[in-house]
């Protein structure tokens, strides 16, 4: 890893709106306290510009550490410390919260966390739709292959048994996790198109109560793929309805982002009223050029119904192209029964005949040669022998081979497996730049822990994966001046921490942890492109989870120190903490 550059040029940081006021002009720090002469502290950053993720301006102070938490922020000269970082010129951040990552798994595989830990992340909030459990032999099944070649076992079969595994594990972030009602459908029902009977349905709320017990976030749906698309609205108000009782949270990837998405936000509006429960909208997009310019009259929907007190939120990432599995593009139809049998239809001629005919209004469209295949780019593959076609959109692909696109995507998905992930190019820059701008939402990658190297190297991935929380700060903060240095870090910390109930996280308060992100305003960057997506970003300086570093000056440690956090169902320990 290239440690990052450090330019600490005073005037650029000026024309940047990121330098820090001198000390002398500033009232004192809220939340500050007098340090302890009792004890020295483990660290001290010494002339930071503290930015405390409350969306409050930014002061001049010292932060002092002590174990795992915030021992002091203020004045701190003359305080004896074990260690004392100089952090004139850099920002001092409360720890960036992932509101949508995937590596539940990923970080169990490889414990390093790289892609994570280099963009200043310090927790994550996983679990969309499926999720780490419950689990049994049929779950596992369509993953057993990838689970083989990682070397993974899966020796968990419930969220108090993972929480375990990660603990004995150790993981460099904070992880905290919904359950899955893909997840307790799929476990339950498998990949039956139906209505769940009665007695089914009163077992999967018995799940949810179980995880919600053992410390799940709420209940999660992921409505865009199957077998999660074949719940019915009043099963998904069931499931809710259990995590509410826990105080939890119902997060949803909606039914649709793209011409239906107002009918699927009334629905997840409609869940959370129904349910009583808070409603957060996860990766907020429009998709399809057809729809694009709609954000600012879906953010103003929002925005009336926070006013009339309903508990709504949402997230987004900085980029104009999705991620996801290259069979989600495929009817729901197509799913049933699991990846074995949706790759027999795809190999039957009267099958993809049909798909040609139901896609071919949407996927062909007018204006272009292959209408919406034109926007679909292949980023990784199962089997190494399709490798040829990673980096490559399906429409190219099939100008060179002078095949039909829809022949293309169905051998790919068959050779494949359906393991075959895509990047989708389907927003504008400006409904992008609307979501960013706007406090209120937080902000989620939507990738697991990845890196260049070991067994979760990879590649053709998206850069969102290495890139999502520096973008936003250098392009969007610094260059574009979309929105201030206070609210990128207030969008990035206090607001996930505050949706998702983590206790004394999110902020820089004496007494919280110490969850902490030191940060170059001058150099801070992404450097990952969807040419070459493995770049790391450059600027993140020092991170710190739990009081313990896992970045140290531009380097990462390798050291474990983060923690399951568990959900308001879970009954605290004797620390008084989760």
């Amino acid at each position: 890893m290239r440690a990052p550059h450090r330019l600490a040029v005073a005037g650029a940081l000026v024309a940047a709106g990121l330098a820090a006021a001198p000390a002398s002009r500033l009232p004192p720090l809220p939340g500050s306290a007098p340090a302890s002469r009792a004890a020295p502290f483990d660290v001290v950053f010494r002339g930071g510009t503290v930015v405390d993720g409350s969306g409050a301006p930014r002061r001049r102070a010292d932060l002092g550490v002590r174990g795992d938490r915030i021992a002091a922020i203020g004045d701190l000269a003359g305080q004896p410390a074990r260690r004392t970082v100089d952090a004139t010129g850099l920002v001092v951040a409360p720890g960036f919260i992932d509101m949508l990552g995937h590596s539940e798994i990923t970080i169990l595989v490889d414990p390093r966390g790289v892609s994570k830990v280099t963009q200043g992340i310090t927790t994550e909030v996983t679990g969309e739709g499926l999720s780490a459990a419950p689990v049994d032999a049929s779950t596992l099944r369509d993953d057993s292959a990838q689970y083989a070649a990682w070397h993974l076992v899966v020796d968990w079969h419930d969220l108090d048994g993972y929480f375990r595994r990660l603990e004995r594990s150790g993981t460099p972030i904070n992880l905290a996790t919904f359950v899955g009602a893909t997840q307790v459908r799929e476990y339950v029902m498998g990949y039956a198109h139906r209505a769940p009977t009665p007695a089914e349905l009163r077992w999967m709320e018995a799940l949810v109560d179980t995880a919600m017990r053992q410390g799940a976030l709420g209940v999660s749906s992921a409505l865009g793929y199957a077998p999660g698309y074949y719940a019915g609205t009043a099963e998904l108000v069931a499931l809710a309805r259990v995590a509410a009782r826990y105080g939890g949270v119902y997060a949803t990837h909606i039914r649709g982002e793209g011409a239906g998405i107002d009918r699927a936000l009334s629905e997840a509006f409609r869940i959370g009223r129904e349910a009583d429960l808070p409603v957060e909208v996860w990766h907020l997009k429009v998709a399809g050029r057809a729809n694009w310019g709609r954000m600012p009259a879906i953010l103003a929907r929002f925005d009336s119904l926070r006013a009339a007190g309903r508990r709504v939120g949402a997230n987004s990432y900085p980029y104009t192209a999705t991620a996801t599995s290259l069979d989600a593009i495929l009817p729901g139809w197509v799913h049933a029964g699991g990846n074995a049998a949706m790759v027999r239809r795809l190999r039957d001629p009267a099958v993809r005949a049909r798909l040609k005919r139901e896609m071919g209004d949407r996927w062909r469209g007018p204006g272009r040669p292959d209408g919406q295949l034109e926007d679909v780019e292949v980023l990784g593959v199962l089997h190494p022998a399709l490798q040829r076609f990673e980096g490559r959109r399906i429409a190219d692909i099939a100008r060179a081979e002078g095949r039909d696109p829809f022949d293309v995507l169905f051998d790919l998905l068959a050779d494949d497996d359906a393991g075959t992930g895509a990047a989708l190019f389907a927003m504008s820059q400006r409904d992008v730049a609307a979501t960013i701008a706007t406090p209120w939402i937080g902000v989620g990658s939507d990738f697991g822990a990845v890196a260049p190297d070991g067994p979760l190297q990879m590649r053709e991935v998206h850069p969102r994966a290495y890139g999502t929380f520096p973008r936003i700060l250098g392009r969007y903060v610094r260059e574009e001046h979309l929105l201030t240095l206070e609210t990128a870090v207030h969008k990035m910390t206090g607001v996930a921490a505050s949706r998702m109930h983590l206790t004394k996280r999110g902020l820089l308060r004496v007494g919280d942890y110490a969850d902490i992100t030191v940060f170059d305003p001058a150099t801070v960057a992404d450097r990952a492109t969807y040419a070459d997506p493995t770049r790391l970003s450059v600027g993140i300086r020092y991170v710190m989870v739990n009081g313990v570093f896992t970045m140290d000056d531009g380097r990462l440690t390798g050291a474990r120190p983060g923690r399951p956090l568990r959900g308001p169902g879970w009954r605290e320990t004797a620390s008084g903490d989760p």
